[in-house]
């Protein structure tokens, strides 16, 4: 699937990747993952994306995002809109599928290969156009999850799709306290 003297770059959609692990039982070693897919390829760039509480005093994912700030990925992130819902219960969003969208198009004339970590449908027209471009486009997500947490035609649009619970002896760990997780935070649909 990876050749050694291609150019990859990582898309991290930072929700959708940790609502798979979480659902298959394990918690994704950031660092561990970067060095794999480092030893697949020449990886140039690995961007990581989520949406922030800012108003939160303390925010369970800030320590994550520090740590991947300060440790080779490239961090894109916005606030979060906090609502009410017609039920009354808190709500928060903040989608990043556009500025995931945008850096891909843009990185596109440089890689070979990009690895997108969503099982998002809505990334299938984005997927589609990278590879009008040349560029090879491989999915992680997980089919071993119930429900699965890819949508059906973004499996069958990508070049590759790889199963996250096939990367877990390489990127995994056992869960730590589930209440210190990545938070709250921009629980997306899965993109089914």
């Amino acid at each position: 699937m990876f050749y050694k003297d291609e150019r990859l770059a990582l898309f991290i959609d930072g929700s959708n990747l940790y609502a798979a692990a979480k659902a298959l039982g394990f918690d994704i070693d950031y660092k561990l993952l970067r060095q794999e897919f480092m030893r697949r390829g020449k990886l140039l760039r690995a961007f990581y994306y989520t949406a922030l509480l800012e108003n939160d005093e303390y925010s369970p994912i800030r320590p994550l995002v520090d740590w991947l700030h300060y440790n080779g990925y490239t961090m894109v992130t916005k606030p979060a809109k906090e609502y009410t819902d017609s039920m009354g219960r808190r709500k928060v969003k903040g989608n990043m599928d556009i500025e995931l969208c945008v850096d891909a198009m843009e990185l596109a004339p440089r890689v070979d290969h990009i690895v997108l970590f969503s099982g998002d449908g809505d990334f299938r027209p984005l997927v589609g156009s990278l590879q009008r471009q040349g560029v090879r486009v491989s999915v992680v997500s997980t089919i071993r999850s119930q429900p699965p947490m890819i949508a059906d035609d973004l499996r069958r649009q990508a070049d590759n799709f790889i199963d996250l619970e096939d990367l877990r002896e390489v990127i995994g760990r056992p869960p730590r306290d589930q209440n210190a997780s990545e938070p709250r935070n921009v629980a997306y649909a899965s993109g089914r």
